[in-house]
């Protein structure tokens, strides 16, 4: 498929995840997603509540970047974004639960998020998400689910996506964009989407620095795009 800038903004999480960034920064940063058009923000949870949003979808993080935190933590955490304001929650899984195969613990984790995403938001009086990918776009809360595909196996990434949906998640994503193993590949997307059909949104995030790069990945079936250069990806379309 070929895009106008437009089409691919409103396909985009802009993204702004670095540790050292300031308040300063993230306002640059929602001018910025105003100015450019994007669907979403994902910004860190010591940023929420983001008061000038306006239209954005407010996404943030969970037990962001290793995973390798307690369920409960990780739901509480998520509970804690979506009373600040966050209606996407992209949770880490386990890594190490992955590669150890205990894959009923890999359920329960992404699970106990599901589940304290659901409570927080009827509690907070939002519509129910109902297993549609793009409830944030109408107020409600959704959670997607990073496994970090570019350290799985094919496998893996195929049971790892099945545990996310049978958990209940709305998106399965492929990174952090921290793993030393790299982020997104057309293949890891491929494999993702002929996982959970349309049931589900695939989220490709992690070292697209490129039209080309991005172009890719929702031609391999991506729904949605992870990027902190966006403003350059889209001025690629313009020249």
């Amino acid at each position: 498929m070929t895009l106008t800038a437009a089409q691919l903004a409103a396909r985009v999480d802009h993204t702004l995840l670095k540790p050292e960034s300031s308040s300063r920064d993230f306002a640059a940063h929602i001018a910025s997603a105003r100015e450019l058009g994007v669907l979403a923000i994902c910004v860190s949870p010591s940023a929420l509540p983001v008061a000038d949003a306006g239209e954005l979808i407010v996404a943030t993080v969970c037990g962001f970047p290793s995973g390798a935190v307690k369920g409960e933590v990780k739901a509480a955490e998520a509970a804690r974004a979506v009373g600040d304001g966050a209606r996407e929650v992209d949770m880490v899984v386990n890594v190490g639960l992955v590669k150890d195969g205990d894959w009923d613990a890999v359920e329960a984790d992404v699970r106990g998020v599901v589940d304290a995403v659901a409570a927080a938001a009827e509690d907070a009086g939002l519509p129910a998400a109902a297993g549609d990918p793009e409830a944030a776009a109408r107020g409600a809360a959704v959670v997607k689910v990073i496994i970090e595909s570019a350290a799985l196996t094919d496998e893996e990434i195929v049971e790892a996506c099945r545990r996310a949906e049978a958990a209940g998640a709305h998106y399965v994503k492929t990174s952090t964009g921290f793993h030393p193993s790299g982020g997104a590949s057309a293949h890891a997307v491929r494999l993702m989407r002929e996982t959970v059909g349309d049931r589900l949104g695939v989220k490709a995030s992690g070292g697209i620095r490129t039209l080309a790069a991005a172009q890719e990945m929702l031609d391999a079936g991506a729904s949605r795009l992870g990027l902190s250069g966006t403003a350059a990806i889209l001025a690629e379309i313009a020249e």
